[in-house]
């Protein structure tokens, strides 16, 4: 879970300015998962080639450095490693778990998983080869679980590897007990790519070896070359134990400039526009296009408002329900957003399998906001704004400095917010500042955001909401806006000891619905990234759980 701040215990990506942040700038494997959201119907499903043919151009206005896949990354590099690499199992965009590496999923239920949560075995796929033409093996599981583990190496992240104890191989067989109960390690490792022992053990520094440069891996494509400032090059891998892949070549094209990549986009030059996507001031003339087919993409962030509950105004609770009334979400989305991104109503993207999909939809409300205002004791004073106990309704709200839209959005809302008697100042700082003391120790009235919430699509959410998480106490965590609820504890505990999927995704439903009741924080949107395919193009899927649409590009084609 990631601020756009790239805080938390897995970064996210950094705050990017204007307009960006609405298509998601935040952030699997090669089999053929579904479809994505889309603006144009995508080209009509034909046969597969049975041999690769052509090639597609991905366009990325950042350019890809890391080769390694389990070291730290942003969004580009992962685009490579889900066709370059495998892991045991993956999300796909109905957050369903799908083998990869693995025969099937572990559960309680098939045996995979003990009922106590504490002993783990999976038995891997047979007749799999490293792009090298070396045997696939258990101890290739095994060495990657090492390699996270070793204090010398700089990995992404080692949530739940900590955990692992007596692992042990057997055949095509891998398994391990865990120290506690962490239900979230099958979602982590469905983003953890297995590595290559024969290539990486024996290494004097985990951190400088060959393999970054020259990666070799399990996926449908093959590394062939990596040139700085221009692109990476993939080549079909024809011995990939899974279907496709049906390109010979995947390109994944560098252009900074977010104008010039649209305008490749725009004479085919490239296939695919990724990630930024497309840039808000094209989106209509993208739309009028003949030659290409443009997805809306939902993405997992939630643009938000993030109440500090030590505030003696924000930490009555009925205070900030009224604020929620009081806010004209649709104002936001239509008058700045284009009106694509989806209205919130959790901290959790619908595309997730914990999701509540019953949770009561926002109405805005002004008059409601008064009445229970006014019910609660809060007066209006000479000046319009409301007092109680000889407190204000008043506080500060904060975001990053040059994010002109933001800054609109900001507007709106002390226009919202002055109509039920709250006054809301605009105190906004560079980020550096921003994400420094000021977050971290709790320092604000209110920020405005945009916020990843859940780790590899799991939605524990311990580290946002739970008492034992707010930084200023603890030392550790993102509880930022100091939200105690022993309930909601409780229940996130639960969540994490649990390992059946059932009894979990009912367990956060119950959490979304308190937390939605409390409100620590105001959800507005769902973010929604715009891309681009070239017409003709099949088998493109947009993945709430993945960071990169990329992520099934071995299942493209040409029609």
């Amino acid at each position: 879970m990631a601020d756009e701040s790239g805080i938390g215990p897995q970064a996210g990506a950094m705050a990017v300015s204007r307009r960006a942040l609405l298509f998601g700038a935040s952030v699997l494997a090669a089999l053929p998962w579904g479809a994505g959201s889309q603006a144009q119907p995508a080209p009509k499903p034909t046969k597969p080639p049975s041999a690769p043919k052509g090639q597609a151009v991905i366009g990325y206005s950042q350019e890809i450095t890391v080769l390694h896949p389990l070291m730290p990354a942003n969004e580009v590099d992962q685009g490579v490693w889900w066709n370059l690499f495998s892991p045991l199992w993956a999300l796909d965009q109905a957050g369903k778990f799908v083998p990869v590496l693995a025969k099937e999923v572990p559960t309680v239920a098939n045996g995979g998983i003990s009922a106590d949560g504490l002993v783990w075995k999976v038995t891997l796929r047979e007749g799999v080869k490293w792009h090298d033409g070396r045997d696939f093996s258990a101890e290739d599981v095994r060495f990657t679980f090492d390699l996270i583990r070793n204090p010398q190496f700089r990995t992404r992240s080692r949530s739940g590897f900590s955990l692992l104890e007596d692992v042990k191989t057997e055949g095509d067989t891998i398994s391990w007990r865990m120290k506690e109960p962490f239900a979230p390690f099958l979602s982590f490792l469905a983003w953890t790519f297995i590595v290559p022992r024969h290539l990486l053990d024996g290494a004097a520094d985990p951190n400088a070896t060959p393999f970054q440069a020259n990666p070799v891996g399990t996926g449908p494509f093959k590394f062939v070359e990596r040139k700085t400032g221009s692109h990476v090059l993939l080549a079909a891998n024809t011995a990939y134990f899974g279907e496709g892949p049906y390109l010979e070549r995947l390109v994944f094209r560098y252009v900074p400039d977010l104008n010039a990549m649209f305008t490749q986009f725009r004479t085919g030059e490239i296939d695919y526009i990724g990630l930024q996507g497309i840039p808000p001031h094209h989106y209509a003339e993208a739309k009028t296009l003949k030659n290409v087919a443009v997805h809306l993409c939902p993405r997992a962030s939630v643009e938000n408002l993030t109440l500090n509950l030590a505030h003696p105004a924000l930490k009555e609770k009925v205070v900030r329900q009224a604020l929620y009334l009081g806010l004209d979400k649709n104002a936001i989305i239509e008058a700045l957003y284009y009106g694509l991104p989806l209205p919130a109503s959790s901290f959790m993207p619908p595309q997730n399998w914990a999701f509540n999909d019953a949770l009561p939809r926002h109405v805005h409300d002004p008059a409601k906001a008064r009445a229970i205002l006014d019910a609660a004791g809060w007066k209006p004073g000479p000046d319009g704004v409301r007092v109680k106990d000889g407190v204000r309704l008043a506080f500060t709200n904060s975001t990053t400095t040059g994010n002109p839209t933001r800054e609109q959005a900001q507007q709106l809302l002390v226009q919202d917010w002055a109509k039920i008697g709250a006054e809301m100042t605009i105190k906004n700082m560079p980020a550096a500042v921003l994400w420094a003391k000021f977050w971290a120790e709790s320092q604000f009235d209110s920020l405005m955001t945009n916020t990843t919430y859940t780790v590899a699509s799991d939605p524990d959410v311990m580290h946002r909401f739970g008492g034992k998480s707010i930084p200023l106490k603890a030392g550790t965590g993102s509880n930022v806006s100091q939200y105690e609820n022993p309930k909601v504890d409780s229940l996130l505990a639960k969540g994490i000891a649990v390992t059946d999927i059932a009894q979990r995704a009912e367990t956060y439903r119950e959490a979304q619905a308190l937390i939605l009741d409390d409100l620590p924080m105001l959800p507005i949107f769902q973010s929604v990234q715009v891309e681009g395919t070239k017409a003709g193009l099949v088998g493109f899927a947009n993945n709430v759980n993945a960071l990169s649409n990329a992520w099934n590009a071995g299942s493209w084609y040409w029609a």
